[in-house]
């Protein structure tokens, strides 16, 4: 495990580095997904809010 030794003899652990690397910027294919699932997850959640409020005022 690395460690350094301060003054006074005090050790201090590090944690190892991850590799550090440059994130490649999205596809058009993987764009046109991101659309797709986005307009997934707002028909799903608008689909649960109606239900919701379609629940509750039935009482």
């Amino acid at each position: 495990m690395p460690y350094t030794t301060e003054e006074g003899g005090r050790l201090n652990n590090f944690a190892r580095e991850p590799k550090v690397y440059q994130a490649e910027p999205p596809t058009s294919q993987q764009k046109r997904n991101y659309v797709f699932l986005g307009i997934a997850a707002m028909v799903l959640v608008s689909g649960l809010v109606f239900v919701a409020f379609s629940v509750s005022n039935l009482s």
